[in-house]
C-alpha cells in the first residue's frame, strides 16, 4: 500500500478544558474548495514530525501559537483520508498566544458553536465532514 501525503488539521476550540467554540477557516483555494469550511493546517514537511508540522502551519496560516489537546482518531494509521493520495491526523487544540488571522490560504475565520446544527450549517470540505462528527464526541457533552 502506497503511504498517503500526511496532511495534520486543528479542530481549535475556546477551552480544552471545558469547549462550547470551534474556529471554522473557509478556503480560497483550490477553485473546487473556494467558500467552504476546513479545519485549519496543512502538509507535514519532510524531517517534522505531525505535532512540529501542526504548530508550524497554525503559526503561518493564523498567526497563532497553540496547546494541542487529544488527537481526533481518525479510521486508518495517518488518521482520516482525504482523497487517494492524502490523509489528516487532527488534534484538539486551544490558542495560548496571537489572536487568529485568516493570514494564508482563508478569507474568513468564524468561532461556531460546538452544536451540530450550527456546524452543518457550514459548507464543510466533504473529506472533513466525518472529522467535524468525531470533533463533537471528542470535546464532549454539549
Amino acid at each position: 500500500m502506497l503511504e498517503l501525503k500526511q496532511v495534520v488539521g486543528a479542530a481549535l476550540v475556546d477551552s480544552l478544558a471545558a469547549p462550547t467554540k470551534m474556529l471554522a477557516a473557509r478556503r480560497t483555494a483550490p477553485e473546487q474548495f473556494a467558500g467552504m469550511w476546513e479545519f485549519p493546517g496543512g502538509k507535514v514537511e519532510p524531517g517534522e514530525s505531525c505535532e512540529e508540522g501542526l504548530h508550524r502551519e497554525l503559526r503561518e496560516e493564523l498567526g497563532v501559537e497553540v496547546l494541542l489537546g487529544a488527537e481526533i482518531s481518525g479510521p486508518g494509521p495517518q488518521g482520516w483520508p482525504l482523497n487517494d493520495r492524502a490523509a489528516m491526523r487532527v488534534w484538539l487544540a486551544e490558542v495560548t498566544r496571537g489572536v487568529p488571522a485568516p493570514l494564508e490560504d482563508h478569507d474568513e475565520l468564524r468561532w461556531v458553536a460546538l452544536d451540530p446544527k450550527e456546524l452543518a450549517a457550514l459548507d464543510w470540505i466533504p473529506a472533513d465532514l466525518p472529522i467535524v462528527s468525531a470533533m463533537l464526541d471528542a470535546a464532549g457533552p454539549h
